[in-house]
């Protein structure tokens, strides 16, 4: 290469990173219009709103490829600069190699996101870190059995190999028919080029990057989903994640009340307060010792004290709410549960903490609500802490023996050693299960453990063989991936109607598969309720059925996407002896009798309720309420950002009444002490009595 053309080969290069990039912006789109396709319900009535999402979405990708433009750019600039002709001239090859892994490494986050969106129907969030905490051995058997690996194997060779034949095309080397320009627009050249680079990466003249909080453009909350891409969202997820695990992670600041901490206690008090819980409606809060605000204490109640009655909770794996609309002869989903969910209690406004298993279990055993954009609790420097509001601690105070029931391995996410520094006298896994009921592992076990009505009849089996009152917490772990039924389980045909189909955006075959697993969990959930009614346990043994999250929101889309997104039930059976006959009975008129159902609730909201229904005379401390309560305000509370209010679900900061406006400010005060209740246990009063 002569002197004169240096200028020419580094334009040639200039140009051909551009070719590849702006042609590698039609993929990234390709992606987006991919999700919206295959995940959206499609049924867009603001069609103005899903082009500014898309256009949101270009400018968003283009600020990514302008960063991978800027090292070559800046790279061939010193080359100019220092007149290396010789250097250019390899150059050819550098950008090649350069530009293909780049493209590449954006390519599997791209996919990847995909793959996370059909699962949790979400861009990719912290919780994808979690997956290096799980079994790798089952993770592998869900993507064997689920997907055809060979396929995708074999497509991503036919990618990989078609996008390096592309880059070898544009960066092959050509006779340069150009005259060579002065050096002062040579410099003009570059001089723009980082200009215009410089702000397709920001992406906005304004005060800040386009990237740095990415706008809501509709009310449509899958329309406002479609900007974001892959890269931001893992670039996102891994800054939260870094926070949380280096201590940087400030929940009090982020929910707005740093620095006045004790104003977000007012609030909470407020919120919660209640004539059953108090002599009187707190106006003052207790400013020396904060925590002591979130301290109740149960009703006198003669016949508990007397007759202390078993308590078991279970949270049925992805056991979301929505489905069961559908819920008829031809799509008997609820089997034997159907019975139960008729003749007992059933809250139907209820939602989970979190999305996920272990975000959504620790709060719900904590008495604590979720924090957003936080690793688990057992999996943090928090492991070895044993909370004392624990609802463990608080039935062993009250001298029950404790249990805690995992279908799976109690190595799991550190489940086992964190659940037992939380007032779990025992934790059971798989394989204690499995001895107890004599069965053989292989007929017995799933990739995710051992099948969910081995888990049941464990239980049964601890609850006939007690010699003093039971507290039982079961998680199950069947209806997951890869959905492997018992072979020992004869499913029942689901037929799919016009409406259902409609509403499924995933794939059938796969979402055939799902259901059946979904509803093999369910109908061992009816058949474990079939076994204690049908025994003397039906007496003495309060039951609380509620699931960890909705995951089949990633294969279905919802006619009201708030309303119903995050829905899972809580189902109580109450013996009849223990049924409060009247308010007098509690001698406490803010309670009622007759359970409203309506009432909005989540995670945070079953043991306060459990205590007074089984507990005389008991302090526990809880950042939830007694969804009894009439005097309480009740609203659920997800991690995601979405609350439901008895008036509707809606997105956190845009209530639409007065209502969602107290369970907004309610939420965001919770957030606050919730924080503050777990940086402070040494400061937790006395709960035993």
């Amino acid at each position: 290469m002569i002197q004169l053309n240096l200028f020419l080969h580094v334009k040639r290069l200039l140009l051909s990173t551009f070719v590849l990039l702006f042609s590698f912006l039609a993929i990234m789109s390709a992606v987006r219009l991919f999700i919206f396709i295959n995940y959206s319900s499609q049924n867009i009535e603001n069609y103005p709103d899903l082009l500014s999402a898309l256009w949101l979405g270009l400018r968003l990708d283009a600020s990514i490829l302008a960063y991978v433009m800027a090292l070559p750019t800046l790279y061939l600039l010193f080359l100019w600069l220092i007149k290396a002709s010789w250097i250019v001239e390899k150059s050819y090859t550098v950008l090649q190699y350069y530009l293909f892994i780049v493209l590449m490494f954006i390519s599997i986050l791209l996919i990847s996101d995909v793959a996370y969106f059909s699962f949790f129907s979400e861009h990719t969030t912290l919780m994808i870190f979690g997956f290096f905490d799980d079994d790798t051995q089952a993770l592998f058997e869900i993507a064997k059995k689920n997907y055809n690996l060979f396929i995708i194997i074999l497509s991503s060779l036919l990618y990989s190999g078609t996008l390096f034949l592309f880059i070898r095309y544009l960066f092959r080397k050509r006779p340069l028919n150009s005259l060579e320009s002065s050096t002062l627009r040579q410099s003009v050249f570059f001089l723009l080029l980082i200009v215009a680079i410089g702000l397709i990466g920001r992406g906005s003249i304004g005060l800040f990057p386009l990237a740095k909080d990415i706008a809501d453009v509709s009310d449509d909350p899958f329309i406002n989903k479609l900007p974001k891409n892959g890269v931001y969202a893992i670039v996102d997820a891994y800054d939260q994640y870094k926070k949380s695990k280096d201590g940087s992670y400030d929940l009090i600041k982020m929910s707005g009340y740093k620095g006045r901490i004790e104003k977000a206690f007012s609030l909470h008090s407020k919120s919660t307060s209640s004539l059953s819980l108090t002599a009187h409606v707190r106006d003052t809060i207790n400013r020396d010792n904060l925590l002591a605000n979130l301290v109740k204490t149960t009703p006198k109640n003669s016949f508990l004290e007397k007759n202390p009655p078993n308590v078991v909770v279970v949270m049925v794996e992805s056991f979301g709410l929505p489905i069961l609309q559908y819920q008829s002869e031809e799509f008997d989903i609820l089997r034997r549960l159907k019975k139960h969910f008729d003749e007992d209690t059933l809250f139907t406004r209820f939602i989970s903490s979190s999305n996920g298993t272990i975000v959504s279990l620790e709060p719900l055993l904590l008495n604590i609500t979720a924090r957003p954009q936080s690793t688990p609790l057992a999996q943090s420097k928090y492991l070895n802490t044993s909370f004392k509001q624990a609802g463990a601690q608080v039935y062993r105070n009250a001298g029950y023996e404790t249990s805690f029931v995992y279908g799976g391995d109690l190595s799991w996410r550190n489940v086992g050693s964190f659940m037992n520094r939380q007032g779990f006298e025992h934790a059971y896994g798989k394989a204690a299960i499995s001895k107890a009921l004599h069965v053989k592992s292989k007929e017995a076990y799933h990739d995710w453990g051992i099948y969910d009505k081995y888990s049941y009849d464990f239980v049964y089996k601890k609850l006939k063989n007690a010699k003093k009152p039971q507290f039982i917490f079961l998680l199950t772990t069947n209806n997951h991936p890869p959905y492997i039924l018992s072979k020992e389980y004869t499913s029942k045909k689901l037929q799919f109607s016009k409406n259902l189909k409609k509403h499924i955006t995933g794939d059938i075959g796969l979402a055939r598969k799902r259901f059946q697993d979904y509803q093999y969990a369910l109908d061992m959930a009816g058949r474990f309720m079939d076994k204690i009614k049908g025994s003397s346990l039906a007496q003495n043994s309060v039951v609380a059925i509620t699931a960890d999250n909705n995951t089949v929101e990633g294969i279905m889309s919802y006619d009201s996407y708030y309303d119903e997104t995050k829905k899972i039930p809580f189902y109580l059976y109450i013996p009849p002896a223990f049924q409060p006959k009247s308010t007098s009975s509690l001698s406490l008129t803010t309670y009622v009798s007759d359970i409203n159902t309506s009432v909005a609730g989540s995670h945070k909201d079953i043991f306060p309720t459990l205590y007074n229904l089984t507990l005389s005379q008991r302090k526990y401390l809880s950042i939830g309420t007694d969804l009894r309560d009439t005097k309480a305000l009740h609203c659920g509370f997800n991690d995601a950002g979405i609350i439901m209010a008895q008036d509707g679900g809606f997105k956190a900061t845009k209530p639409k009444s007065k209502l969602q406006k107290e369970c907004d400010s309610y939420y965001k005060a919770t957030l606050a002490v919730t924080e503050y209740l777990i940086k402070t246990q040494t400061q937790v009063p006395k709960l035993s009595n």
